[in-house]
């Protein structure tokens, strides 16, 4: 599937819709792989990288951080430049087990990417059309996904991965990708389960992977300019 899509229209909807602080400062419209993007998480305890106590009620924040996951173990800026780009997105199938991603999820480091749209090409005529895909209803979609920091000599990024799904027989996703290709879409929240995958056991998180119902989705080819 696509690694591009927008962030939210107005920071006042991150409050609105994820119950976070809204940003000081909207980031560009469009993320795609390397670049910046939101994410929400779970509250960091000062010093802390991983999740809070269990006991404790969930408070989760706004974090700023580079689409694309760069793992802990990376040995260099350079690597993990060429990684990011490949780990933009991640089958939630193989979160668990793949080498990226097995410490992160195993840290229990889930997030959720806001986002007002994701692009995905269209390519039935043969040709890839790029369509815009989004809530009928146009509100924000919360998207599933992993986030990571990374730290070496002096230098550090903070970066996230989303988790896609099975989409082969949605009404709708089944449409995108080239031919031949399985059929993938973003893992989108319900809007009540976004605390619960954040603060779920993790043996418990592997049940919010689920497509995201095809008639609360419209799909609209973007137009050239």
């Amino acid at each position: 599937m696509s690694s591009q899509y927008e962030c939210l229209k107005s920071a006042d909807l991150y409050a609105e819709a994820f119950g976070v602080s809204a940003p000081e400062t909207l980031l560009d419209k469009e993320v795609w792989p390397r670049k910046q993007g939101f994410f929400i998480r779970k509250a960091q305890a000062e010093g802390d990288t991983a999740t809070a106590d269990a006991e404790q009620p969930l408070v989760m924040e706004l974090a700023q951080g580079q689409f694309g996951l760069v793992p802990g173990w990376v040995k260099s800026t350079s690597d993990a430049k060429l990684r990011s780009t490949k780990l933009a997105v991640t089958r939630y199938e193989t979160m668990s087990t793949a080498t990226p991603t097995r410490d992160t999820w195993l840290k229990g480091q889930r997030c959720i990417i806001p986002m007002q749209a994701f692009l995905e090409d269209d390519w039935r005529s043969g040709k890839a059309v790029p369509t815009r895909i989004a809530r009928v209803d146009g509100k924000p979609m919360g998207v599933a996904g992993l986030w990571e920091h990374w730290a070496k000599d002096g230098e550090s990024i903070t970066s996230f991965t989303l988790l896609t799904v099975n989409a082969n027989s949605h009404a709708l996703m089944n449409r995108y990708g080239q031919n031949g290709n399985e059929k993938r879409m973003p893992a989108i929240l319900n809007e009540g389960a976004l605390a619960a995958w954040l603060s779920a056991p993790i043996d418990k998180a592997r049940e919010f992977m689920r497509a995201y119902p095809a008639n609360l989705l419209l799909a609209n080819p973007v137009q050239k300019k």
